[in-house]
This record gives structure tokens, C-alpha cells and sequence, in this order.
């Protein structure tokens, strides 16, 4: 598919997940107590110190809350966190984003061996395969866009990205809206993944 049509397709969508009624406002202070059962994998501010757990901190609340509202409903299922979101209320769920977006991210560091080919993908995509430019979603800086509910990737870990985009790739994980992640998954090489989520992880 040609990147120029799967940008355009990516951006309508964009204007129509802007549009998305909001849920519950958080109070990030409520949040700071009710998160107290997610630092064992993901640290008290949000950070975590495990590469395969996502660290949460500086993540957009709607997002966050999107996610414990899919694992609850089933619509995206972990053995861990599927049974950890399931007696959340709304507003607990609302409260714990909003407190791990007011945490600070520490960040990681690229591997200095993928930055050119990772950065090639993020802000070019790949043109022969279809591979849209994850920037087109995500920002140049990786900061992502609250607005459309697309995440922060910058500074996240590498080796959780990589999951994340294999699961999509299998349909493992199948909670992005309109299959976009899937299809874009789908096109990718594992080398292209190692690639780009390294670079991701260094972006500041």
C-alpha cells in the first residue's frame, strides 16, 4: 500500500478519535495510593525496571485509561493485568492514569548499532513494504498525540515495544482501532522492529 494513502487513512482517523467522548476525570493524588499495587512491575513513579513491562510514567491519561479499560472488558488480554484491571471502577481506573501521567519518565538509551536504520523507519517508513512513518502518529519527538489517543513512545523500553509490535503482527494483541497497528505490524521485519523501538527508547 502506498505510505502516502496509509498516512491520509491515519490522520481521518485521527480526527475521529479526537471527537471521542472523554470518561471520568482523574485526580492524580487519589491515583498516587490506588497505583500502590502497580509498583511491583512497574515502579512507584511509573518506571519500570523490568525491559518487558512497560514503564507507564508521562503517558497520556486517556491512553493509560484506554488500556485498563481493554483489559478489564477482554479486549486485550495478559495474564497479569487482566485480573489486576478487572475489579477497577471507572474512576479508579481514571485516577491511576491520571497519576502516571503527572510522573516523570526516566528514559533509556538507543543502541548505537540501530539508530540509523530505527531512525530511517520512524521518520520514513518503508515505501517497498507499506510501512507507514510511526512519526506520522507518534510526533517526530515520540511524544505521541493525546488528542487521537496515539501514545508516548519516546523512552520507552525497547524490548516491551518489540512485544507489543509482534503481538500486533499475530493479532496476539488486537485493540488498536481500525487494525491499524496490526497492519502496520504485519509488514514489518523482526529486524525492523529491534530497529525502530531502540530508537524509540533513546528519543527524548
Amino acid at each position: 500500500m502506498n505510505n502516502r494513502i496509509v498516512i491520509a487513512a491515519i490522520f481521518s482517523l485521527s480526527a475521529t478519535f479526537a471527537a471521542a467522548p472523554a470518561g471520568a476525570a482523574g485526580d492524580a493524588a487519589a491515583g498516587k495510593a490506588k497505583a500502590m499495587a502497580c509498583a511491583s512491575c512497574h515502579g512507584a513513579d511509573g518506571n519500570s525496571a523490568n525491559p518487558e513491562w512497560p514503564s507507564l510514567a508521562g503517558q497520556h491519561a486517556k491512553y493509560l485509561a484506554k488500556q485498563l479499560a481493554n483489559f478489564k472488558a477482554g479486549d486485550r488480554n495478559n495474564a497479569l493485568m487482566s485480573p489486576m484491571a478487572a475489579p477497577l471502577s471507572e474512576q479508579d481506573i481514571a485516577d491511576i492514569a491520571a497519576f502516571f501521567e503527572s510522573q516523570a519518565l526516566k528514559g533509556g538509551q538507543a543502541d548505537p548499532a540501530l539508530v540509523d536504520a530505527g531512525e530511517k523507519l520512524y521518520r520514513g517508513g518503508n515505501a517497498t513494504s507499506g510501512v507507514a512513518a510511526c512519526m506520522a502518529c507518534h510526533g517526530p519527538n515520540g511524544m505521541g498525540n493525546p488528542q487521537a489517543n496515539f501514545p508516548r513512545l519516546s523512552g520507552q523500553h525497547a524490548a516491551y515495544t518489540v512485544l507489543q509490535l509482534k503481538a500486533f503482527r499475530t493479532g496476539e494483541r488486537a485493540n488498536d482501532a481500525g487494525k491499524m497497528m496490526q497492519n502496520i505490524a504485519a509488514r514489518m521485519t523482526d529486524a525492523e522492529m529491534q530497529a525502530v523501538a531502540s530508537y524509540m527508547e533513546g528519543l527524548q
